[in-house]
């Protein structure tokens, strides 16, 4: 093993050995295809970065090598339902016209990309798949988007979404279903899976999501690719939020996909930092990994729970990394937990979300909310406390792999479980996804959906910006 790691290569390593216990339902030729030319569109963010300043490819040879595949694919896909070649093939253009003089504007110079349909892009309508805002055109970028477009990229477009992105599959009213790439009759997942089958189908070359309870890692794990769910407050998600917010909501962050651990580091390292609001007070600075190998690495295995019961092949890939990590030298152990019950932490969770997705039968007072937040401090500090002991926890996602597109009304909704039939919303125990999200009480347009609509204006979003 290398003597010293950079934060940057411990998170490729680690991430080397998840994305080998990934679980894939039906490997179809779309996003397994690797011949040709086609080794191109699943190269890394940083290996195609690496092509453009090098001058081996242009960023107008690589915008429309992913351009002629979305025109390709995307139609039996439904990814990339929003698109803007013309002003990406612009970009690309001043991008190779800048290289030609010397000049490289960051890390991404050049590089192609796409972004959740949640993120604000100045000309492009912002939805969230939400019937009323479909004339929303975002008149700025978003905090995320200006960080990526800074360090050189540019934007083909931006992938499908869940109605108002409450959901595990990715479908709404004005763009349609987004297909799982490694079997169209399977979901990707929500709510950024039209993010992560563009990735894993090879249409792209970075993207970024959102997730409040699992919507970046749920299609990541779908499909099959990489995504990162940071610390809550060190990527600002100014411009990803519906017209008229712009309060920083509690628990939810965003955060890239990519499929390799080195675009999600330096992913990170382009977007993390203070928002506008705070810039003049505070600097991140994270601390570099403590252990330099994976010899010695104390490494927590947490496969399966009594309060979320997880497939029993999803539950052995987990353990599948332990054993590999054991291998090189780890200490592995899957009884060290924290120091509280799983299922009382997900009910401080819950409470805590429905105050923001719940709509009116979940809003609570502040005292209510200063009480959970007081009791979720606590959790937090177990959890200071158990990374003292520990440097790696690995549970699973999901309990199930990508299930088949099922629209009827999540209540009604049934997963398999080792064979036995579980509630949709019982999955969401371990990867505390939005329970009730959308009862058949709470549709839009007609009630309020959650916290968020709380800012819709009088007669509704339609023509408001």
């Amino acid at each position: 093993m290398m003597s010293e790691w950079s934060r940057r290569g411990f998170v490729h390593h680690m991430g080397i050995l998840a994305g080998s216990a990934a679980l894939y339902q039906a490997a179809g030729p779309l996003a397994a295809s690797t011949s040709g030319d086609e080794v191109l569109g699943f190269k890394s963010a940083v290996e195609l970065s690496g092509l453009i300043r090098a001058r081996d490819l242009s960023s107008v040879e690589l915008t429309e090598y992913f351009i002629r595949r979305i025109e390709r694919f995307d139609s039996k896909l439904n990814a990339i339902p929003v698109r803007d070649f013309e002003r990406a093939l612009a970009s690309a253009k001043d991008a190779d016209r800048a290289l030609g003089k010397g000049s490289v504007a960051g890390p991404l110079h050049g590089l192609p990309m796409t972004i959740k349909e949640s993120y604000d892009i100045e000309g492009l309508a912002t939805t969230w798949g939400v019937p009323d805002l479909e004339n929303n055109v975002a008149t700025s970028d978003s905090a995320v988007v200006a960080r990526f477009k800074q360090a050189g990229a540019h934007f083909m477009g931006k992938t499908n979404v869940p109605l108002m992105l409450g959901d595990f599959q990715s479908y709404n009213d004005i763009y349609g279903t987004t297909n799982n790439p490694w079997n169209p009759d399977l979901t990707p997942g929500g709510s950024s899976g039209g993010t992560a089958a563009a990735l894993a189908a090879g249409m792209t070359g970075l993207d970024s999501g959102s997730d409040i309870g699992g919507s970046i890692r749920n299609p990541a794990h779908f499909c099959g690719v990489y995504g990162h769910k940071p610390t809550w407050g060190i990527v600002p998600p100014q411009g990803q939020a519906p017209p008229g917010v712009v309060s920083v909501p509690d628990l939810a962050v965003v955060g890239p996909l990519a499929r390799s651990a080195e675009d999600l580091a330096q992913a990170m390292d382009i977007v993390a930092g203070p928002d506008a609001l705070n810039a003049n007070g505070w600097r991140l600075q994270l601390p570099e990994p403590r252990m330099q190998s994976f010899k010695n690495l104390r490494v927590a295995i947490w496969p399966d729970d009594a309060v979320a019961p997880v497939d029993r092949e999803v539950a052995r890939r987990a353990r599948e990394i332990g054993e590999r990590l054991a291998r090189l030298g780890a200490n592995v152990s899957e009884t060290a937990r924290p120091a509280f019950a799983s299922g009382a932490s997900h009910d401080t969770y819950l409470k805590l979300l429905l105050s923001i997705v719940g709509g009116p039968d979940g809003n609570i007072d502040h005292q209510s909310w200063m009480g959970q937040n007081n009791t979720r401090t606590r959790y937090r500090m177990a959890w200071q406390t158990f990374f003292k002991d520990w440097d790696v926890l690995i549970c699973p996602i999901m309990p199930t792999t990508a299930f088949a597109h099922d629209h009827s009304p999540q209540a009604q909704r049934i997963l398999l479980v080792n064979g036995e039939p579980t509630p949709y919303r019982k999955s969401d125990l371990l990867g505390g996804h939005r329970d009730a999200f959308l009862s058949a009480e709470h549709r839009l347009p007609d009630g309020a959906v959650n916290g968020w609509l709380a800012h819709r204006p009088a007669g509704g979003w339609r023509g408001v910006r």
